[in-house]
């Protein structure tokens, strides 16, 4: 029953990530030892559960009728396990959680919520996609903006500001833009969201002299908020972060803020968990726990 549960769990996962490599370096195993599972699951079922092919692993229909079926028995599982850890006065199990790719934001309130709560596993999934937080069986989701899912309940977390910054070496060898339109003669530094692959904007309002959006142009794009703000650090150029990513950087002096007249975007950060779920007291204590630091921690940030 083990193997088979395993199996499962093999199965799923692949159904996901779309890759045996990413399974099995996601279970810890080789992608050959993830292809034996599959092969091993199909040969008990008598179907083919996937396509594949050297580019790519798809469901067959019969997969997708076994994927269903695979999410509602371990949805019981998990049911079962609240149950009985409702019935405990501490909250405990296993509660997955996915967080924006900024680390550095939620890093110290998920510490201390192990500090307060040491018999809950977390397993975190980082990540700026637009998680599908039912089919991918989390139990909650942080992210910035909003996720239109009827099945999902949203609370409010905090907002944060973007900025545009760089070092004061850049500064100093470069001159410091004045107008938007000035962009065009520094070197500027882009995020691309890892899920999407789409570009972040810089939400810059045109100053009164310039027709038209202001141009900005590229001279770095990477996927990494932390390798970005490296590039920001070493004066390699500017770039337009989150606020809270900045704050200690820009207090100690080593990055300066430009432009800020005419930036006016926010953006809030959402807590979701699944609506169709009872909800189950490692989830109630995970959200209270992130309600009441985060807002504190932003306010912290803001006022340092």
């Amino acid at each position: 029953m083990m193997e088979k549960i395993t199996g499962m769990e093999v199965f799923m996962l692949v159904a996901q990530t779309k890759s045996f490599i990413a399974t099995g370096r996601e279970k810890g195993i080789s992608s050959s030892a993830v292809s034996k599972s599959i092969s091993r699951l199909e040969e008990r079922l008598g179907v083919r559960l996937f396509q594949r092919s050297t580019r790519s692993v798809r469901l067959t229909s019969e997969g997708e009728v076994f994927l269903e079926r695979c999410h509602r028995i371990f949805s019981e599982i998990q049911a079962a396990e609240d149950e009985l850890s409702a019935m405990t006065q501490h909250p405990r199990g296993r509660l997955r959680i996915g967080l924006p790719l900024a680390a550095g934001l939620t890093l110290p309130m998920i510490s201390s919520f192990m500090a307060q709560y040491p018999d809950i596993e977390l397993d975190l999934d980082f990540s700026d996609r637009l998680t599908d937080v039912i089919d991918e069986g989390m139990d909650v989701v942080i992210r910035g903006g909003d996720l239109t899912d009827s099945r999902l309940i949203t609370r409010r977390l905090g907002s944060f500001r973007l900025c545009i910054v760089g070092s004061v070496e850049y500064f100093r060898r470069n001159g410091t833009p004045e107008r938007p339109d000035e962009l065009t003669a520094h070197a500027c530094l882009h995020y691309r969201f890892p899920g999407s692959g789409k570009i972040a904007g810089w939400p810059l309002k045109q100053s009164a002299s310039s027709a038209g959006s202001p141009t900005v142009p590229s001279t770095l794009i990477c996927s990494s908020l932390e390798a970005l703000l490296f590039m920001v650090k070493e004066g390699r150029g500017i770039a337009c972060l989150p606020d809270y990513s900045v704050k200690d950087a820009l207090e100690s002096g080593e990055l300066r803020n430009v432009l800020n007249s005419y930036i006016s975007h926010i953006t809030t950060f959402h807590i979701l968990w699944p609506s169709t779920r009872q909800m189950t007291p490692k989830v109630r204590v995970f959200v209270d726990h992130m309600i009441g630091v985060f807002e504190t921690f932003m306010v912290k940030k803001r006022s340092r």
